[in-house]
């Protein structure tokens, strides 16, 4: 039994590939701003998960304008997702929340739209206007999650407690709106049995889809200078692959996966270096779940390679 990946259920919903167009809202963070901390998530850099993302001084419809432009070469079917990416999207006042989705879903291209937060940063009102929003054009909620290890959420400064998480997915389910939710693979501390235990407890969790993400040290980070003093091992290639396979495997096979793997920028990449070149990770990945596939009883066939592949495209 194979599982749903990011363009196949596009294809499946829409009818064509789909792309994201990554946009900044121009919000911070409560783990920036002095509520909750003021130095961020350890592996956070000053962009916020932003690297792709248009400049934040640009009003939506001009990012949305220059993210067609960036993959008008790859895009034919004229198909996106406004995804606001750049740190907490919900943390800011609901007028200018309403302001931004609206402006962001109001063109007739834009299918969806996809918000980046925080489970803490999902109150009533912002509920509301997401539920509302998803009336007109389908609402996706990334929730970054990252680990469910008491131990490694302290580490990485994440913030807030498991059961948070939980109740922001129940209150997002309740009215409609479909959940993604983070995960970084290769947290300090963590064995494939921690980093498998993360994927299954999210899998039962109730969101729709799930984004499994290497852990990537970027200079001017938290996690860099741990790294610099030889506190942070980084997984091989290797050992990435292993891992998530195990972790697809404990995965419903409805769950959409949205990403297997991520790219930071090249120019702030300390480690893992082979992360840095896609093609390689690519073939890695294709050749095992190739020759999984080909050996008695495993749940993958030559058809899921091919699905996996296009995660990357």
């Amino acid at each position: 039994m194979g599982y749903r990946s990011f363009h196949q259920a596009m294809r499946e919903r829409f009818g064509t590939k789909v792309y994201k167009l990554a946009l900044d809202g121009g919000m911070t963070c409560p783990n920036r701003d002095g509520t909750l901390g003021d130095r961020g998530c350890i592996f956070c850099d000053m962009r916020g998960a932003g690297s792709f993302a248009a400049p934040v001084c640009e009003s939506v419809v001009h990012q949305l304008t220059q993210a067609k432009a960036r993959v008008a070469a790859k895009q034919k079917s004229g198909r996106y997702i406004a995804y606001f990416q750049s740190f907490t999207n919900t943390y800011a006042p609901i007028s200018h929340l309403e302001t931004l989705f609206r402006q962001a879903t109001a063109p007739e291209e834009i299918v969806a739209l996809s918000v980046a937060t925080r489970p803490d940063c999902l109150g009533p009102e912002v509920v509301s206007l997401l539920a509302e929003l998803n009336r007109e054009k389908p609402v996706w909620v990334e929730l970054g999650l990252q680990t469910i290890h008491p131990k490694s959420a302290r580490y990485i400064r994440r913030g807030y407690d498991l059961p948070v998480y939980d109740q922001a997915v129940r209150q997002l389910k309740k009215v409609g709106i479909e959940v993604i939710t983070h995960v970084i693979l290769g947290l300090p501390g963590e064995c494939a049995e921690d980093m498998v235990a993360t994927a299954r407890y999210v899998g039962r969790s109730g969101a729709d889809g799930i984004k499994l993400q290497l852990l990537h040290v970027l200079k001017g980070t938290d996690l860099a200078s741990d790294y610099q003093a030889g506190k942070v091992p980084t997984l091989s290639l290797e050992e990435y692959v292993l891992i998530l396979e195990d972790c697809l495997s404990v995965l419903p096979p409805e769950m959409v996966i949205h990403r297997l793997t991520g790219d930071g920028a090249k120019r702030d990449l300390l480690a893992p270096l082979w992360s840095s070149n896609k093609k390689q990770v690519l073939n890695a990945i294709q050749r095992t779940f190739a020759q999984d596939a080909v050996q008695q009883g495993s749940r993958w066939t030559a058809e899921d390679a091919w699905y996996r592949n296009q995660l990357f495209v």
